[in-house]
């Protein structure tokens, strides 16, 4: 049976001979952090499973601490409550995930492109386990790096197992949208956040040093997802792009949808759809059409697709039609697919680029992302 220090330097090596771990520091930080310190017990999915139910792995269990290990993200709680010690035997749990520990190589590679030295002080939106602080503060030292989490129960569990570790970062519990509350304008020359957000939150913008670099996840209700590296150039003014890859994280809670009732579909008004539905289940689409319709939620697959905007009521659904086209069905003040169509084909005729054709500008008037430059076709963010 391998050990922890065996199994962290194997991990190591696969991401260095992959390309992830391009850093020696990096590696250092990956070689030296026992990553189980963090996690503990966690949840796997059952496969196939309708709706999701997860199953608990127990710390000592077999198994444990090979999947500790694996290049995985390890869900670690349900419903903002559940842990995998508080289920009784090996029954499966339905549930929303709602805290894990992300998988290394993108913890770390995240790392790596927000283009941080020894020397410059970071902010980190999201401590969840601990593991990406762990990293952090090995690379840095515990007195450069902040680490804000909204969860109180979550938090307390990541300061013992960074204490246990001997990492001795400064640790907040609180809502990290607001950015360090202690902190002064411009005091930190870096931001990381290991949750997604609908927008880039002002403090933010405010709390880095123009020059200073932002990392964070582009959300929305449809659980598209883009990574996005912004420079600060001014006081609650930014611009960037956004990186390749598939990036994506647990929505903030501040920013996820708001309680729902149950989908009813209703009646509207039938037309052909001018595209195939098809196009906004890929990564891509699939963005373009939340950037087009950021209030609504996605559902569906393939053809059939459905888009409700609970604000307003609004729904818009496909079905493949009888001549071997598309045909939707919308209703509601808002006609979410005509956006969705004029979005999908400005983006076509662009030629279809994936995430890092897109940028962004933040300011205080407003957020866009845009596809090319600046001019070019692009959407405003929900501030």
């Amino acid at each position: 049976m391998s050990t922890s220090a065996q199994l962290r330097a194997a991990l190591a090596s696969v991401l260095a001979e992959d390309g992830t771990l391009a850093d020696p520091a990096w590696r250092d930080a990956a070689e030296a952090v026992p990553r189980e310190l963090f996690v503990g017990s966690y949840f796997v999915q059952v496969p196939g499973s309708v709706p999701t139910r997860y199953r608990p792995v127990r710390r000592g269990e077999d198994g444990w601490l090979d999947g500790i290990y694996a290049d995985e993200t390890l869900i670690t709680q349900l419903d903002g409550r559940t842990r995998a010690d508080d289920v009784g035997g090996d029954r499966a749990v339905v549930g929303s995930a709602t805290s894990s520990s992300t998988l290394p190589s993108l913890v770390l590679s995240m790392w790596q492109q927000l283009e941080v030295d020894g020397d410059q002080r970071v902010l980190e939106v999201g401590t969840g386990t601990g593991y990406s602080t762990a990293l952090g503060a090995h690379r840095l030292g515990g007195d450069r790096l902040t680490s804000i989490e909204y969860d109180p129960v979550v938090g307390r569990a990541a300061a013992s197992a960074l204490a246990a570790a001997g990492y001795a970062p400064r640790l907040v519990i609180g809502d990290g949208l607001r950015g360090d509350p202690g902190a002064s304008m411009g005091a930190y020359d870096r931001l990381i956040a290991t949750c997604s957000v609908r927008y880039v939150p002002m403090a933010w913008l405010h709390q880095v040093k123009p020059g200073g670099k932002i990392l964070a996840t582009l959300s929305g209700w449809s659980y598209a997802s883009g990574l996005a590296l912004l420079t600060v150039t001014g006081p609650g003014t930014a611009t960037g792009r956004f990186l390749p890859g598939y990036t994506s994280f647990m929505i903030a809670r501040p920013h996820d949808r708001p309680p729902r009732p149950t989908l009813a579909l209703l009646p509207g008004k039938e037309r052909p759809s001018l595209i195939d539905p098809a196009v906004i289940g890929t990564w891509t689409g699939g963005w373009v059409a939340q950037l087009a319709t950021p209030a609504a939620e996605r559902m569906g697959a393939g053809p059939e697709q459905i888009l409700w905007d609970v604000s307003t009521g609004s729904q818009a659904r496909t079905a493949p039609g009888p001549d071997g086209g598309w045909t939707v069905v919308q209703r509601g003040p808002v006609r979410l697919w005509d956006r969705v169509e004029t979005a999908i084909r400005l983006w076509q005729a662009t030629g279809e680029p994936h995430q890092e054709g897109f940028g962004i500008t933040v300011s205080a008037a407003g957020q866009r992302v845009w596809i090319g430059g600046e001019d070019g076709p692009g959407w405003d963010l929900p501030v």
